[in-house]
């Protein structure tokens, strides 16, 4: 058990990080599924966060998010933000819940879901949506056809929308604090 525990902390998941604003297109660092954890964790983004959360307006909220939270692409390694610039797969998928009125209902039902296990989990910057990263094989499909048929489940099981942009492998992601975020015990060390 720890000889396989110490081969998933060596393969952990990997993606590019890069540093805001939204507009940088160039990654500054490759990052891992469980140093994403540990940032979202600290209190590293948690004056942005609350600072992004204590504005009013929805145009002026979502400008502070595009100029001053860094992202990752949890679905790979770039050499730059683009779908076409993909190095490595992370055998990630992330999908988005956005205007979620009961956030501890739908973390719990994510994380008992029968199909899908969940790797990390936690709120959106905004306060009021979640984001989902769960794994995939693309042996069996691709990127695309397992957002199409998860999105598909997801609707007709939970009556959930999920944010259509995560069909893009190149998706950004941004890191926020949550005290609470989640990662499936695998992963962590």
């Amino acid at each position: 058990m720890i000889e396989e525990k110490e081969l998933l902390l060596k393969t952990l998941p990997k993606f590019s990080f890069f540093r805001s604003p939204v507009t940088n297109t160039q990654p500054n660092a490759e990052i891992s599924l469980l140093d994403a954890y540990k940032v979202i964790k600290s209190n590293r983004y948690k004056v942005r966060t609350d600072e992004l959360r204590s504005i009013g307006s929805v145009e002026s909220a979502s400008k502070y998010k595009r100029v001053h939270f860094d992202y990752v692409t949890p679905s790979g390694v770039f050499t730059k933000r683009c779908d076409t610039a993909l190095i490595q797969h992370s055998g990630l998928l992330i999908l988005d819940f956005d205007h979620i009125s009961t956030l501890s209902e739908l973390k719990k039902t994510l994380l008992s879901d029968q199909y899908f296990d969940t790797a990390l989990q936690f709120v959106s910057p905004s306060g009021n949506g979640l984001k989902w990263i769960i794994p995939i094989d693309l042996m069996e499909a691709t990127h695309q056809q397992w957002f199409a048929s998860i999105a598909s489940y997801l609707k007709a099981t939970y009556c959930l929308e999920v944010d259509k942009s995560g069909k893009d492998i190149s998706r950004a992601c941004f890191l926020p604090y949550d005290p609470d975020v989640y990662i499936n015990p695998d992963y962590a060390d």
